[in-house]
């Protein structure tokens, strides 16, 4: 008898019906198809006809049932009925939290706006909540950008009108050099898999620049181990032996870049400032005439080496300042090598490759192009070498010029915006000029008069009252940071708890883990919440906050709204706020309630609307006092910035409109039916050289991106930066105090340099500490994720095998780190693919006990830990006694990076080992869950 295999359905069906919309489980916000059988989600995958992962979707986002489904969630309004910190809350009914939340902020609104500090985490709505904040009135408003990657994009914008990320990406299909500099796994994760994998494939080279070799470095051709915070040190090194070697794009920095420039070379108060024109336009040489013209004046050939005599004084172009700079012995690799902790031969080896290849293996496209200056091109000349940075050269107080540093090398390949080069992503590229100064100014009862956030051009936009006192809690826009475009959300607290500019009446943030994870210090944060005045009363008064988890901040507030999941709302990503664009098309997307909420939970920018309708805000409600939006969706479909322009910029109108167009009240089901995404892709020849390309321009302005045309130069040499290092060398009515007029004259030169961070404090610490996030965690999301939870429930603090030799260490066993701040116990484990002088460890994988409604004695609470412990939002006092924010001194990004530790071999701490410190537990307001967490839907 014949032997026959049994029928096996080898494709059960695992759903009824298929929502498509937009994953939450980072920033990557890749389309999903979520799979719905009984009306309840069953599965999630990658939706491939989505323009950012194309139907890939990483661990985080197939977890997301999980997240949708977590016992910590909240689920209902809460009011604090015990001490804060202990947890202790009370259920209340959605208009007893609405009337408890307007009777405070009303009274503020009226009276003392700038009592109200409005601050959100890791939302992605931001376009909307600082709508709401400048419509209240207060200047304290900022999202988590401060304390993340602000350095990245503050110089990327100041130097070139855009950056990495959200702002371009590498020319993934022509690439033949692909360099990355402290990119850690969680951010962009799917693009980048998905890229790497195509160059790969085609035997383009990788390198990877990062003291950890994890994730993508891991993958690299070659791994560099530089020592951290040096990367601007080791880029500047490869800029002076590309220049002296003359390897860098004459052609390219004549035509698009500020290299000729004229700068004014003479003592007094205008050196260092461009020569302009009478309409305030850069002038340069005309190669072809001598005589000067302005930068964009049809058929002028920019000369680089001019110098001009004018009236006594002289003028020299920014090339001549740039040549002086780099070619420098400060700056050849034999000078640097020791502190970057990269041989020199190798600095110069990885130079003279970069070289090799933008330069032997340049691309040509046969693609006619007409640029702004009228000239029209037969080809597009790519240099086929591309770079991308995250926060890991960000977070540290040399980071802004180090981000600036790594640009301006981009630059001088001629390898931005070019075939096989970094490319911008719609709606960037922008020039510095379209964006707003940063605004402050408002009277009670009224909005400010523009929005908080911007990019200052000199001293006269910073946020000072009139007796120099900053405006803003945090003393963003002032001159402790001048250039802080994204506010300084890790000072918030510290300041508010000093009184330092003044004291505030009311807190309210939003998925801000301010008491944990996204705290310096975190341990005297927690202090801070719960500090009383003389007569009882909380420092802090009353503070709001928002999350759909029971997190660790959750104890800490009076007034909790609780917020939905990903899956049950409305959210906007929007061409407003952060795009999910790609460098061929500009795409918006939305998330929408796939599923309804089972608890009594209402996602927060609706909330937000209801309480600004309750209050009467202006932009809110007509002149009759009737609201202009019911909730977060209908304001998503008829808000509009400006005519035509709303947040989301597909299927306007009839919904055959793109970009421009009036409101179409059906919007949200046309992405519904689309995939939950818009694209519109830039025509053929548009798609390179934006910032110059006359097609793109043309293009950018129909869809809205623009008002007008917007051709600039690249900045390589930033005269916003020089105007405060003007001042800070006494020029100017506005002067910076004292105190700081040494620090902004070294740290505000308009040419990226290097320096070595503030070491006050840290003699005896000498060893580097570090956190990156894993691919399959996302800032404190991750760890309560059953399934997460199984690939990183505790984390090792990493050693090197230098120093783990040293220490007499193996793995498992334990070692005391202390920093100048504190002091912290926790297993180690060895790591060769390691600097020699640095230790690291996952972020976020710790828990207080009694969070995320997780078990006491989870190993996330025993084994995992914190670095937070160990690092101070204030540096130490100087010999005047002056505390400085651990931040960069030009754009206040907090320093997470610039640690320094000592470690040695201690007994593990107790019979059943925990790591130190240990917390009291907290009490959750959802209990714990439970022990056994199963997932399955249907049959």
């Amino acid at each position: 008898m014949a032997h026959s295999e049994p029928k096996l359905d080898l494709s059960p069906p695992v759903s009824d019906e298929v929502r498509k919309t937009t994953c939450y489980m980072c920033a990557c916000r890749c389309g999903i198809n979520v799979h719905m059988k009984d009306g309840k989600v069953a599965y999630i995958e990658g939706n491939r006809d989505h323009p950012v992962n194309q139907g890939v979707l990483c661990a985080k986002g197939s977890a997301g049932i999980m997240q949708h489904n977590a016992p910590s969630r909240l689920r209902a309004p809460l009011k604090r009925v015990g001490p804060r910190g202990s947890g202790e809350f009370q259920e209340i009914s959605w208009d007893e939290a609405i009337s408890t939340a307007v009777g405070w902020l009303n009274e503020l609104h009226e009276t003392a706006p700038h009592k109200l500090a409005f601050f959100t985490g890791r939302d992605q709505s931001q376009s909307f909540t600082s709508f709401w904040a400048q419509n209240f009135g207060t200047p304290n408003y900022a999202a988590h950008g401060g304390f993340c990657s602000v350095n990245m994009a503050a110089g990327g914008i100041y130097t070139m009108g855009g950056a990495f990320w959200e702002f371009g990406q590498p020319d993934w299909e022509r690439t033949k050099l692909f360099m990355l500099f402290g990119v850690a796994e969680d951010h962009d994760s799917n693009p980048i898999k998905i890229g790497l994998g195509k160059i790969k494939k085609r035997g383009a080279r990788v390198i990877g620049v990062n003291p950890i070799r994890s994730g993508y470095n891991a993958v690299a051709d070659d791994w560099v181990g530089i020592t951290p915070g040096t990367d601007g040190l080791f880029i500047l090194s490869m800029i002076h032996v590309l220049m002296k070697a003359g390897k860098i794009d004459l052609d390219y920095l004549s035509r698009y870049t500020n290299a000729p420039v004229l700068l004014n070379a003479t003592e007094g108060p205008e050196r260092g400032l461009f020569l302009r024109d009478g309409d305030g336009k850069p002038l340069v040489i005309d190669r072809k005439t001598g005589q000067t013209a302005p930068f964009d004046q049809p058929g002028v050939r920019p000369d680089l080496s001019a110098v001009l005599e004018r009236d006594g004084v002289t003028h020299r172009t920014v090339f001549h300042q740039m040549a002086e700079k780099y070619l420098s012995n400060e700056y050849a690799p034999e000078a640097v090598a020791d502190r970057c902790g990269i041989p020199a031969d190798r600095i110069r080896t990885i130079a003279g490759e970069i070289a090799r290849v933008a330069f032997d293996e340049a691309i040509e496209l046969d693609q006619e192009w007409t640029d702004f200056r009228g000239e029209t091109h037969s080809k597009m000349v790519g240099r086929p070498v591309s770079f991308h940075a995250m926060r890991g050269i960000s977070a540290h107080a040399n980071g802004f010029q180090t981000c600036r540093a790594l640009h301006v090398l981009q630059i001088l390949l001629g390898s931005v915006e070019v075939p096989g080069g970094f490319r911008f992503k719609p709606p960037y590229p922008k020039p510095v000029e379209v964006h707003p100064t940063p605004h402050g100014h408002g009277r009670p009862g009224r909005p400010l008069d523009g929005p908080h956030l911007g990019f200052p051009r000199g001293p006269q936009d910073l946020q000072l009252d009139d007796d120099g006192k900053a405006k803003r809690i945090d003393k963003a826009f002032s001159w402790e940071n001048p250039m802080s475009v994204h506010g300084l959300m890790h000072m918030v607290i510290s300041n508010a708890a000093a009184g330092d500019p003044y004291r505030i009446d009311t807190l309210f943030m939003y998925m801000a883990n301010m008491s944990w994870n996204s705290s310096m210090n975190t341990k005297g944060v927690m202090e801070m919440l719960t500090a009383r005045n003389d007569d009882g009363k909380y420092v802090i008064p009353r503070i709001i906050y928002s999350d759909a988890y029971s997190s660790e901040m959750v104890a800490y507030a009076d007034l909790i709204l609780p917020d939905t999941t990903y899956l049950e709302r409305h959210d906007c990503i929007s061409l407003l706020d952060r795009p999910i664009c790609e460098a061929d098309a500009a795409a918006d997307a939305i998330r929408w309630p796939v599923v309804e909420p089972d608890r009594d939970v209402r996602g927060f920018q609706s909330v937000l609307i209801e309480l600004a309708n309750r209050m009467n805000l202006p932009g809110f409600v007509h002149e009759d006092g009737t609201p202009k939006w019911k909730d977060y969706a209908d304001y998503i479909v008829n808000h509009e910035r400006k005519p035509g322009i709303g947040p989301l910029a597909g299927f306007r109108g009839d919904g055959s409109e793109t970009g421009r167009g009036a409101v179409n009240p059906d919007q949200l089901d046309r992405y519904i039916e689309n995939g939950g995404f818009f694209v519109e892709h830039i025509p053929e020849g548009a798609d390179f050289f934006k910032p110059w390309n006359m097609a793109y321009q043309d293009w950018a302005v129909g869809m809205g991106l623009y008002d007008s045309p917007q051709p600039y130069l690249f900045q390589l040499y930033a005269e916003p930066v020089r105007k405060f290092q003007l001042a800070a060398e006494g020029h100017g009515d506005r002067q910076p105090p004292e105190h700081l007029r040494d620090r902004l004259k070294t740290a505000m030169d308009p040419l990226p340099f290097w320096y070595e961070t503030d070491q006050t404090g840290n003699d005896g610490f000498t060893v580097n500490a570090l956190t990156q996030r894993p691919m399959a965690m996302y800032h404190s999301w991750g760890t309560q994720n059953a399934w997460l939870r199984q690939l990183h429930g505790r984390n090792p603090l990493y050693v090197p095998t230098k120093l783990m030799r040293e220490h007499r260490l193996a793995d498992g066993d334990w070692a005391k780190v202390t920093s100048p701040h504190g002091e912290i116990v926790v297993p180690v484990m060895e790591m060769a693919a390691l600097n020699d002088n640095t230790v690291w460890t996952w972020n976020a994988i710790g828990k207080r006990k009694g969070a995320w409604a997780l078990d006491e004695n989870a190993p996330e609470a025993t084994k995992g830990f914190l670095l937070n412990h160990l690092i101070h939002e204030l540096l130490p006092p100087k010999g005047d006694g002056m505390r400085w924010a651990n931040s960069d001194p030009i754009t206040g990004q907090a320093a997470w990076f610039d640690l320094k530790v000592k470690i040695e071999k201690t007994a593990a701490p107790g019979e059943l080992p925990e790591s130190q410190p240990t917390f009291s537990a907290l009490k959750s307001p959802v209990g714990t869950g439970p022990k056994d967490l199963k997932w399955k839907v249907g049959k």
